[in-house]
């Protein structure tokens, strides 16, 4: 409960002024009480049909339900919004905390870990940011579904209820998943659980063991863990179109690099950048697309040197974890290694342990675990070669979607998206404190270690406090943004500053967004539109023209050139203009939603033209194709009025 207040605290600080929203709620139609609750089970996160060449594939329906309470409860007011945000935050640090005293134990370890967690500024994205919520929520029964397995295998060959644990881990990892899709990964991380923690197994007693068929209950768990897994990731495939999302060059540069080398070092490197963010979270941003990670396009860029350095930790951890020294001695008439009886799982006290307990026991304990343990509560802890090993595949496994590595993901750095492989990270840097802890023998260098811990804590929380300030409105989250991504955050500014009538100072930070990426068709179009709402209709068609030609789809910039055109009377220009975007199909398209509700738009500026000349016949067939053609949201009166003029 601690845990839970004070992670909620730090972002409830900035509660009254958190405005950001995305297409996910403003404009998507599956919040709205019209329409049936069953389209999001068949839509995306940002409501579009799941089978269409467009869509993004993010299949969230949980978050996307919640979403629709929200909207049904207090319709656009943020409030509510941020209030649920926040409130799972503090669940899940609560839940993990749990989690971590069955690690580490009932003390001020399990305590460091669980304010790491819940004061890191890594998460402020997801917990400030509203869409950020399907990472939290995701989380949660992530969580759930791991307290499960880790019941399931302390009561397996002894209860009946051992099966129901099992099947609370299947449908929690099934929510983790419709939350967002990462979560199926828990199933993994279980797996890991149960090999390397509850069974302390090193990797070359895995194949002897199956072999030789000395665990089947353990042998029977994975493999229903391995079904249930491949099964939800088969209907995921399924229910999407067996098709994979598409993205734009801007969205993930590397993925559209011509260069293999380019390609290959720079996937290779955004994963030690993505650690870095955890480890010293200083530079955070609300976007990391397009140049804001160069391109690694030489083996000379210096940033190989930090790849190397990653690669070459994370095989030393791991080496220290699963390849550890393995001792086999008598306890209770049975061999028994490193502290665990392979058959059963039954707990005793590896050599280090028993040596530290003879010589002091309490001390050692209290040393290790930051408490004054019993026998019972000492045997029961996993050593830290074990929670070394967890905590990697927390860190790893829930990341390895955004690795590029059997799919191109639509980002290059997503701060929420390390939501879930912070637990591994807090697990990590608490365990080596820990373990650090016990080795030294001086009080000085105890009291070093245990302070240099809180310090860091206490400064996670004092960023993420400042970086929950850049998160109160717009205006401060895209200013904060700009050394990270210029031309998308001058580009977001730009659009805030139009809102607040600020226009010269909204064209100059259109203007700057160009000097940084010239050839942004959004970015063209809205310095198009800017100039022509203030009758510069010149320069509009200029920007609108080189909108067309870095998006040939661009049905908004057409439609606008075209109410121009028509306006300084070139009809036959604007009538070739309107028909060339009535023709553009909707396939692959981000938004077809938006795209429909301008070649609507169009279809109606034809046909009002056709009136204006005569052409009755033309213009009732035009707006006959309009009405055919029109979203959902579109406000059809307009249509039907000139219809019937």
């Amino acid at each position: 409960t601690v845990f839970s207040y004070f992670s909620g605290s730090l972002y409830l600080i900035f509660f009254v002024n958190i405005l950001f929203f995305s297409r996910a709620i403003k404009t998507n139609q599956d919040l709205l009480p019209e329409t049936p609750w069953t389209h999001i089970f068949y839509n995306d996160f940002w409501g579009t049909l799941l089978t269409h060449s467009g869509s993004h594939k993010s299949y969230r329906p949980l978050c996307t339900l919640s979403f629709r309470l929200n909207h049904a409860i207090g319709g656009l007011n943020p409030w509510s919004y941020h209030l649920v945000n926040v409130l799972l935050h503090a669940a899940v640090t609560g839940v993990f905390t749990s989690f971590s005293k069955i690690l580490l134990g009932d003390g001020y370890w399990t305590f460091m870990a669980g304010l790491m967690f819940a004061s890191h500024p890594i998460h402020t994205e997801a917990v400030a940011g509203i869409v950020g919520r399907a990472d939290v929520g995701a989380s949660l029964f992530f969580l759930l579904s791991l307290l499960c397995y880790i019941k399931h295998c302390s009561t397996r060959g002894s209860s009946a209820r051992t099966w129901g644990w099992f099947l609370g881990t299947g449908l929690c990892a099934g929510c983790s998943m419709l939350w967002k899709e990462q979560g199926v990964t828990v199933l993994a991380v279980s797996a890991v659980y149960d090999v390397f923690v509850f069974h302390r197994l090193k990797i070359k007693q895995i194949l002897p063991t199956i072999y030789k068929r000395k665990n089947l209950s353990l042998f029977l768990s994975i493999s229903l863990l391995t079904f249930w897994g491949t099964s939800l990731l088969g209907a995921r495939l399924y229910w999407m179109g067996n098709k994979p999302p598409s993205f734009s060059n801007s969205d993930n540069p590397a993925a559209d690099s011509d260069s293999l080398l380019a390609r290959t070092l720079t996937f290779f490197y955004l994963p030690t950048k993505n650690l870095w963010l955890l480890l010293c979270p200083d530079t955070l941003s609300f976007d990391w697309s397009m140049d804001a990670v160069p391109l690694l396009k030489t083996i000379c860029d210096w940033r190989n040197l930090h790849t190397v350095a990653f690669y070459v930790g994370l095989l030393l951890l791991a080496y220290y974890g699963l390849k550890s020294p393995s001792v086999e001695r008598e306890c209770n008439g049975k061999f028994v290694t490193n502290g665990k009886q392979n058959a059963n799982g039954h707990s005793c006290h590896s050599d280090v342990e028993y040596r530290n307990s003879e010589m002091k026991p309490s001390f050692a304990s209290q040393l290790e675990n930051g408490i004054k343990n019993n026998a019972s509560q000492r045997t029961q802890l996993p050593s830290t070669e074990n929670i070394v090993v967890l905590s990697l595949s927390l860190l790893i496994i829930p990341f390895v979607p955004a690795t590029n590595l059997f799919f191109y993901v639509g980002f290059v750095i997503a701060e929420r998206v390390l939501y879930i492989p912070s637990m591994g990270f807090c697990l990590l840097v608490t365990v080596g404190a820990r373990a650090l802890h016990v080795k030294v023998q001086k009080r000085f260098l105890k009291s070093l270690i245990f302070y240099a811990t809180a310090t860091l804590i206490v400064f996670y929380g004092l960023k993420t406090a400042i970086r929950n300030g850049d998160w109160q409105n717009e205006e401060m989250l895209y200013r904060s943004g700009i050394k990270v991504n210029p031309a998308k955050a001058w580009g977001n500014l730009g659009n805030v500053l139009k809102s607040q009538s600020k226009i010269s100072e909204a064209e100059s930070a259109y203007r700057n967004a160009l000097y940084y990426r010239s050839n942004m068709a959004d970015m063209l179009y809205n310095l198009g539109l800017l100039l022509q709402e203030n009758s510069r209709f010149a320069e509009a068609l200029h920007y609108y023209k080189l909108a067309i030609g870095s998006r040939p789809t661009l049905a908004s910039a057409y439609l606008n050139t075209g109410i121009i055109l028509m306006n300084q009377g070139k009809t036959e220009e604007a009538r070739r203009t309107f028909l060339k975007c009535s023709e553009i199909p909707d396939e692959n398209l981000k938004d077809p939603h938006a795209h429909k509700s301008s070649v609507t738009s169009c279809l109606y500026n034809l046909g009002k033209l056709y009136h204006e000349q005569g052409h009755y016949e033309d213009a009732l067939s035009v707006y006959k194709e309009a009405i055919q053609k029109m979203p959902r949201q579109f406000a059809p009166q307009s249509l039907y009025n000139m219809m019937g003029k």
